[in-house]
């Protein structure tokens, strides 16, 4: 049992000084080419030159793979993604791939035969680079190519190239110290934390920044390991139906006076979340009920409500002085079913509801879409109509745009819709062109008008759909007409002895203020753990319902780079996508570590995470 057990030490110490190599030669060729590992690569040129300074040799095939029409960047995760997809090419490799030109084996290929290769096909290059090529004597003689000479040549070049880059590194303390993570512009969610009284080890400082947040927290692979791990206790958990907690239950509280509104999450290209926020307002203190939960709007039959799976929170606060000023009070911790609510006592004034999701399941798919759904056709007399599909798609968005619930659409509701789709507002004056044109009620626009809209859209476009698909994509919708990047939720608000009202102000990502408040709720209710080797680094884990949170507090004067590895949960889903990554957390600062959720809802799932200073 002993040697068992050194054998497995062994091979997990042998598996994470692997890791640690892969990581360290990820960040000696990305910052070769770019300046910090918070740069991204924002050409497919850039992706080329990182690729072959990490030893491989690229094909215009390979960069296309990685490099679509839709991409705009690709930061540091995505380059560790390809090398662990790109491996580099053996001898043996390149031996077989020479060989079947030398059919002869000869062990040469004769340079008119070259010239017609590497002219023709695959990646091909000018007359001048081969010639180039065929003049380098170590593996050139009478006219043709030694090319067991040209193998042993390119892998030392490339064992070289490699070696400089990971020296140059190891040598310049700037780039061995760089952040991990994405551009500042995306940063980690987070709170500056106040400065404690002064200890023996910690000098007092002053000057802390609060980074911009996010509501999502990028991670990044480690470098290395090292120091202490410390393990999370491990939580377990059995399937939902026997998770239950204190259950809400809006029924018993039907003398109370509610006010209800829609809204919904949509994922933008970079894949931030950005969702509705609510002011909400209460004239008088009162016992209040706050619930939200996904919207079930109907569907095509067969389709699966993608959505209907998606945790949703709300994070309650209230409104001083000024708007930026917020101050969390709670958030929605109690579960019935897909319900999230907060149930307590509120005074008199204006409050904050901030909507939010860990974005562990509303993420980007990988899911190929084949073939594109049909918009528009032409009827029997050649007049254009909606589709079946698109006409019920049309009908959900209505019913997902249509805050109030009411049936209609005011200007400020289409006005939401119209800031997602085109990024521009209608004013009155268009307001009163389309009441001209399209059906309206209490000059708010109808089901039929709305529908009516659309299909005047197309009609101005002889058919084309072009337009119509860049409102359904940009509103979460695929090309199959399956909303998969969107979540459609419904908030209620009950109040006892008022009557509340609740009104949607913007369309944007939750920010700094949704990222303190995550943390500080996790921070008020999660259990801490203080990371081995470190008494100023603290864990604090915290499970609510069908989800946990994590957040790293670093109280110490420096920054610090945590390893996270989450290989013994077992049937665990997070918002990074990683099972084993690092982030790196400012002085003075607390950011979210991962958002943690069950796979499989039916199943038990295990969440037993360690983390280490790296």
């Amino acid at each position: 049992q002993k040697a068992t057990h050194s054998e497995n030490s062994q091979g997990k110490k042998s598996q994470h000084t692997e890791e640690a190599n892969f990581y360290m030669n990820c960040r000696a060729a990305y910052l070769t080419v770019l300046k910090s590992s918070l740069e991204n690569i924002k050409s497919r040129e850039q992706l080329s030159l990182v690729l072959q300074q990490a030893g491989r040799n690229p094909s215009q095939k390979t960069i296309n793979k990685y490099w679509t029409s839709q991409t705009t960047a690709l930061n540091f995760d995505d380059f560790c993604a390809i090398l662990k997809q790109e491996e580099p090419v053996t001898k043996a490799e390149l031996l077989e791939a020479f060989g079947k030109i030398d059919t002869a084996k000869t062990g040469y290929i004769l340079h008119d035969e070259l010239y017609k290769i590497l002219t023709t096909r695959g990646d091909k290059m000018t007359w001048d680079e081969v010639n180039t090529f065929a003049k380098q004597a170590d593996f050139n003689c009478s006219g043709k190519l030694d090319y067991s000479k040209f193998c042993e040549l390119y892998l030392t070049t490339r064992e070289q190239s490699c070696r400089t880059a990971r020296e140059r590194l190891e040598v310049d303390s700037r780039l061995r110290q760089q952040q991990f993570g994405n551009q500042a512009e995306t940063s980690s969610e987070g709170i500056t934390l106040p400065v404690p009284k002064p200890s023996p080890r910690i000098s007092k400082k002053t000057d802390h920044k609060l980074p911009k947040g996010d509501s999502r927290a990028p991670s990044r692979p480690s470098s290395a390991q090292s120091g202490k791990a410390s393990p999370c206790p491990a939580v377990s958990a059995g399937s939902s139906s026997n998770r239950s907690t204190k259950l809400i239950e809006p029924d018993t509280m039907k003398e109370w006076q509610c006010a209800q509104s829609k809204g919904c999450f949509y994922l933008e290209e970079d894949g931030e979340i950005i969702s509705h926020k609510y002011r909400v307002h209460f004239p008088q203190r009162s016992s209040v009920c706050v619930t939200i939960k996904p919207l079930n709007v109907p569907q095509v039959e067969g389709r699966f409500c993608h959505w209907l799976s998606v945790d949703t929170a709300l994070f309650i606060l209230k409104e001083n002085e000024t708007q930026e000023n917020l101050q969390l009070v709670s958030f929605t911790e109690v579960q019935n079913k897909e319900m999230f609510g907060w149930k307590g006592e509120l005074g008199s004034g204006n409050y904050w509801l901030l909507p939010f999701t860990t974005g562990c399941r509303l993420r980007k798919g990988k899911t190929q879409i084949t073939g594109e759904a049909k918009l528009v056709y032409r009827d029997e007399d050649g007049e254009l109509a909606l589709t079946k599909d698109f006409r019920a798609a049309l009908l959900d968005i209505f019913e997902t745009i249509d805050l109030d619930g009411n049936g209609l659409l005011s200007l400020e509701e289409y006005n939401f819709f119209e800031l997602r789709t085109s990024g521009e507002k209608c004013d009155e004056e268009a307001w009163a062109v389309c009441k001209e044109n399209f059906e309206m009620k209490k000059n708010e626009l109808t089901r039929q008008g709305f529908l009516d809209l659309n299909l005047m859209e197309a009609t101005d476009r002889e058919g084309d759909p072009s337009d119509l698909w860049v409102t359904l994509l940009s509103l979460g919708y695929n090309k199959a007409l399956e909303m998969t990047e969107a979540c459609p939720f419904v908030i209620d608000v009950y109040a006892e002895r008022c009557k509340p009202r609740i009104k949607a102000m913007s369309l944007e990502a939750g920010g700094s203020q949704l990222s303190r408040a995550v943390c500080r709720a996790v921070l008020n209710k999660g259990e801490p753990e203080v990371l081995d080797g470190s008494e100023n680094i603290v864990v604090h884990t915290y499970r609510s319902g069908r989800r946990i949170t994590s957040v790293i507090e670093n109280k110490s004067e420096n920054k610090v780079i945590v390893h996270v590895n989450n290989e013994q949960s077992k049937n665990c889903l997070n918002n990074r996508g990683l099972t084993v990554f690092a982030v790196e957390v400012a002085a003075k600062y607390m950011m979210v570590c991962q958002h943690v959720v069950p796979l499989n809802e039916q199943e038990e799932w295990i969440y037993n995470c360690v983390h280490s200073l790296v």
